[in-house]
């Protein structure tokens, strides 16, 4: 039993050692810059090679802990997803001065990964309730970190309270869930909608309230209102976890509750995942047209991916599940290089306008180069991993019949391609701001940016694994 919470117990131990070293190093301040994010970075790989141990789940896997959590392959993919972008984080956080010294930060970063991983395997609505608190908690002190920047502070309090409404609107449907069903087990709710003839106004009522929540953790429209403010007022490396590894544990959740406890009311929700995949991608690319800010551009390609995920999700079928899981592997490396040079950027010039990357490659090649690949895979551009995983979904809502969906999804790829190119128009062709390198990186920063780089390639040239670690997950999903 202890074994299917063993990467929780990892977490939480670590945060508690890293808050104990930053008082040690209280007085030391270049010990905390140096250390705290290797000691994060390296304690989760750690965690996650003895997960893969001693906690890899067995067969169809299980339900621990009196029904509240599901053991299973795809709590544990979702798992390593999660602790792989905390991960990275750190180690990008180690170029932003404001967070490399500070061991709360850190510790933030842990206990809201620890919610994630809870909310991938929750098998009861209230786990589940509060697996999303604690993941978002800590996300909103995160996001308002810099207390001495306004924009920062705007972004916490911005995101803190378009949580709560949507938390309680959420909180709302399960209530309903509840009232109607007499259960709060994911994993009973299907028989218990069926025995109950819930009507169709009710049930529909129930799926809405739901979804706020749900959608408003991918960032999907029109739930992604709080996602262009916030990302661009938070610090950099907070951006990026934020469009990764919170929207990872969004559709993890979204997967699970629609697939299983909605599974008889699928004709019903498959056709609003497919209006709000119409309305993000629409939303999302249009709106990052007209964007100056690199990191608001990217708050906008993170509402239209949400878009292309949720073609699989709408598509309701193994496939579906399959491509969703492995857009969000592929999204996870991609977008944290990209926010990961964006970091850099902005902490040498001290702007993060499109306008600072002008003639980034001649500045540093390699750093052109490494924006080159995110920005083309975000494209879905072969060989890097966002092609594959764009192919899937499409893939997946071709064989539903939803001809007109994938329509709609390559037309939006078509000018998300646009403003990556108009990006990188300015990298290459345009004069560089000023003649000076890019401020050298700390080397866990540029770990971080080869690991990433390395997955966008490696995810684009070796499909295999991935496609199959990918099809595990989906197996557990879809056992019942």
């Amino acid at each position: 039993m202890w074994r299917s919470i063993f990467p929780e117990i990892g977490l939480l131990i670590l945060a508690i050692v890293l808050l104990v070293f930053d008082l040690i190093w209280l007085k030391q301040p270049q010990m905390r810059a140096r250390w705290l994010g290797w000691m994060t970075s390296i304690g989760i790989v750690l965690i996650m090679g003895i997960s893969a141990g001693i906690s890899m789940p067995q067969g169809q896997g299980s339900v621990e802990w009196g029904g509240m959590l599901r053991f299973d392959a795809a709590g544990f993919v979702f798992r390593m997803i999660f602790m792989s972008a905390a991960a990275l984080t750190a180690l990008f956080a180690s170029q932003f001065e404001a967070l490399k010294k500070r061991g709360e930060f850190y510790a933030l970063l842990l206990i809201s990964t620890l919610g994630m991983n809870l909310m991938a395997s929750a098998a009861d609505l209230i786990l589940l309730f509060l697996a999303i608190e604690t993941t978002s908690l800590p996300l909103y002190v995160m996001a308002g970190f810099l207390t001495r920047d306004d924009r920062s502070v705007e972004a916490g309090i911005k995101y803190f309270l378009f949580g709560a409404i949507t938390s309680a609107v959420m909180l709302y449907g399960f209530s309903l869930i509840y009232g109607l069903t007499g259960t709060t087990q994911i994993y009973e709710l299907r028989s218990a909608f069926q025995a109950g003839n819930l009507p169709v106004g009710l049930a529909e009522l129930v799926i809405v309230l739901v979804l706020v929540g749900f959608g408003f953790k991918i960032s999907a429209a029109p739930f992604h209102f709080w996602a262009p403010d916030v990302y661009s007022g938070a610090p950099t490396p907070v951006a990026g976890f934020l469009s990764t590894a919170s929207k990872a544990a969004g559709f993890a959740v979204l997967l699970r509750v629609l697939q299983i406890a909605f599974a008889g009311q699928g004709s019903l929700w498959t056709v609003l995942i497919a209006v709000l995949a119409t309305a993000s991608m629409l939303i999302g690319n249009y709106l990052a047209l007209a964007q100056r800010s690199i990191k608001r551009l990217l708050a906008y390609s993170s509402i239209a991916h949400a878009g292309y995920i949720l073609i699989g999700v709408a598509a309701d079928s193994e496939l579906g599940t399959l491509s969703v899981i492995y857009y969000l592997i592929a999204y996870l490396v991609t977008n944290l290089a990209a926010f990961g040079i964006v970091n850099l950027i902005e902490s040498r010039v001290g702007s993060d306008e499109i306008s600072a990357l002008a003639g980034l490659n001649r500045r540093s090649a390699g750093l052109g180069l490494a924006m080159l690949a995110a920005l083309l895979s975000l494209g879905g551009i072969p060989p890097f991993a966002g092609f594959f995983a764009k192919l899937l979904v499409f893939a997946a809502a071709v064989e539903r019949g939803l001809i007109w969906l994938v329509l709609v999804g390559v037309f939006n790829a078509v000018v998300g391609l646009y403003y990556y190119l108009n990006v990188l128009k300015v990298i290459y062709l345009h004069p560089p701001v000023e003649e000076k390198e890019v401020f050298p990186p700390t080397p866990a920063w540029r770990i971080a940016l080869w690991v990433c780089l390395a997955g966008i390639l490696l995810i684009g040239f070796w499909f295999a694994p991935w496609y199959s670690l990918a099809q595990a997950a989906t197996s557990a999903i879809w056992i019942y």
